[in-house]
């Protein structure tokens, strides 16, 4: 018989036993796993592989096109005025609120107007009293008592103390400012109570039924605009505004002026645009954009091209598959497009993705052709 120890010895070695053969059974059975998945990986991978490595031609399309370009502006009231007082004196009276949009004519403010007035009555009574003596004087000659001269003197007091009343009258009518048109009002500068000098700033007034933007615009884009004839469309311009979107009024470019910038190499163009809804204000900021139709433009996509020392190439495949590396003259740039000027004709066959596998020189093997309808689905062209 086994002792107590020696049994227990036996169970011990029987159970590793058992665990030893679970373990590598899950080995085998891990191993086997891995194995499939590194199998089904490396099959994706070459076929992945296999699906990069075939080059994807196209050919350049012929399209009508639009030309944007924007422009840094400013934003001004068609007219904004500043309100000075043109009489000395107290703001007695202050009858409009900051931010107010007020009517031609509305009351704005009234400085002390008490002692104007004292003086128009004073220099209506001095009136009087010549028109008494020119009537006297004007009979008294009748009755040839007095001469045509003392006539005519009289005449002349009387007209001096005419002119000094329209003069008192005119200071007067100062002490009362009152809307000249239209407008929004900007800030108060002066409250009830303040002492005025004549010339001091009251607040600013600023018509914005009407905006006029002025941008710059940089020599080469002002010959490209003034040497063609420009249609009316062609003068329409849109506003970019500060939160990026478009203003709803299209504006028009109505004033060139005169003088280049010799520093900027720009010359100021002016847009006016309608504010029917009063959103824009004075003293914005934006962007004009201007656009520029072209007929008929060579189009190639940016991310088919490459770029060498500052100048553009393109892969052209020929009629024999012989692999060419063709640089490019480039007009103008699209957001997905290049407009080409040069170095490719509309027939000829470009790599349209690929470009990284050839070099120029290498016959083109494994490609498929891509109909330009088709390859040029994804990207951004901006019709008429």
């Amino acid at each position: 018989m086994f002792s107590h120890f020696e049994a227990t010895e036996i169970k011990k070695d029987r159970v590793n036993g058992w665990n030893r053969k679970t373990a590598l059974m899950c080995a085998g059975l891990v191993a086997l796993i891995t194995l499939s998945s590194c199998d089904h990986k490396d099959a994706h991978h070459e076929e992945a592989e296999e699906e990069e490595s075939q080059l994807v031609l196209t050919q350049p399309i012929v399209r009508d096109t639009v030309i944007s370009r924007d422009y840094v502006c400013q934003i001004r009231s068609c007219r904004n005025i500043e309100i000075r007082a043109l009489e000395r004196g107290y703001l007695e009276v202050v009858s409009v609120k900051e931010g107010q949009l007020l009517n031609e004519g509305d009351l704005m403010f009234t400085i002390l107007p008490r002692v104007y007035s004292a003086v128009v009555k004073r220099a209506e009574a001095e009136a009087q009293v010549a028109r008494v003596e020119y009537e006297n004087t004007k009979r008294l000659l009748d009755s040839n008592v007095v001469s045509d001269k003392e006539l005519t003197m009289a005449k002349a007091h009387l007209d001096q103390k005419m002119a000094e009343v329209n003069l008192s009258q005119t200071h007067l009518g100062f002490t009362t400012i009152k809307a000249p048109f239209s407008g929004l009002m900007d800030r108060l500068r002066l409250r009830n109570g303040s002492l005025v000098e004549v010339g001091d700033l009251l607040t600013t007034l600023s018509d914005n039924s009407e905006m006029w933007i002025y941008f710059n615009v940089p020599e080469a884009d002002y010959l490209e605009y003034a040497s063609t004839t420009q249609s009316e469309d062609s003068k329409k311009v849109s506003l970019v505004m500060a939160n990026g979107k478009i203003f709803d009024q299209k504006g028009r470019v109505n004033v060139i002026e005169g003088e280049f910038n010799n520093k900027t190499g720009t010359i100021p163009f002016r847009a006016d645009f309608p504010n029917p809804k009063r959103l824009l204000r004075h003293g914005e900021t934006g962007n004009i954009r201007m656009q520029r139709a072209l007929k008929n433009a060579l189009l190639v996509p940016q991310k088919s091209t490459f770029e060498i020392g500052g100048e553009n190439f393109i892969y052209v495949v020929g009629k024999d598959d012989t692999i060419k590396q063709v640089k490019l003259k480039i007009a103008e740039e699209l957001e997905d497009l290049f407009v080409v000027v040069g170095g490719l004709t509309e027939k000829e066959r470009i790599i349209f993705e690929g470009q990284r596998q050839v070099h120029d020189g290498d016959k083109a093997h494994d490609y498929r052709f891509e109909e330009t309808k088709d390859a040029y689905a994804n990207l951004k062209l901006q019709a008429q």
